[in-house]
């Protein structure tokens, strides 16, 4: 099965379709995600859109100051981005690294005109850590109350259409994960604003080569068995500190 990419032009009645084949190969990789980017989008266009999605959308937007990405995911990016964030929250608690999920918030960050949906983000710093709970404490459901995230994590299937990276760098998110239902990379923020790619998370002490196993070669008949497999082979695992 073909992925599919669409594309508005200016002239909203104008669609087009690009469709890419994947290569023959012995086991096709996961299907993609359905785009939509809207070029030139305004931050009032993304901003209304976003407020106006009802609540469990399968619709995830992101703004990157320039293009408008409308995403739809299904079940196999769900899946995906449910395994990576169980294996996040188990291989810190192995580890006792203390951190604080904040799921997949949308990020709508006026000041810098970008937002962006993760599948998953995290705090690692204390300090943030402190700030989010005292925002729940008061029950606050304004993003504006939390601060933005240490760790981020993208499941990118199918290619992104708006540059998701200058978001979270905009944010200054420290370190990013994407998986492709194949192959994870960990990109590190520099000092210089831009993401290089790393061997092994700053946070997790886990390298990137290790991680996909247990997302796709790994038995997942018993997932509570699952996450205890990942606590323990984190626990014995030699980590470079």
């Amino acid at each position: 099965m073909s992925d599919r990419v669409f594309v508005f032009e200016k002239n909203p009645r104008i669609m087009s379709t690009i469709t890419t084949r994947p290569p023959r190969r012995a086991a096709l990789p996961p299907q993609g995600e359905t785009r939509i980017r809207i070029p030139n989008a305004s931050w009032s266009l993304y901003e209304a859109f976003v407020k106006n999605l009802p609540e469990r959308s399968a619709i995830r937007t992101a703004f990157d100051g320039r293009d408008m990405e409308i995403m739809v995911t299904g079940p196999v990016h769900g899946h995906f981005a449910d395994l990576l964030d169980q294996f996040i929250k188990a291989v810190a608690g192995s580890l006792g690294i203390r951190i604080k999920p904040q799921g997949k918030t949308t990020w709508i960050r006026p000041e810098i005109e970008r937002g962006i949906e993760a599948d998953g983000c995290y705090y690692v710093e204390p300090a943030k850590i402190a700030t989010a709970l005292a925002a729940l404490s008061r029950r606050s459901n304004n993003v504006a109350d939390y601060p933005n995230p240490d760790l981020a994590i993208e499941v990118d299937i199918s290619a992104p259409q708006a540059d998701r990276a200058a978001i979270y760098a905009a944010m200054g998110v420290a370190e990013v994960w994407t998986f492709d239902g194949q192959t994870l990379t960990i990109e590190r923020l520099d000092e210089h604003g831009r993401y290089q790619l790393v061997e092994r998370s700053s946070f997790l002490c886990v390298r990137a080569d290790q991680v996909p196993r247990w997302l796709t070669a790994e038995d997942l008949s018993d997932y509570e068995a699952w996450v205890r497999r990942v606590r323990e082979w984190a626990g014995r695992e030699p980590h470079e500190q």
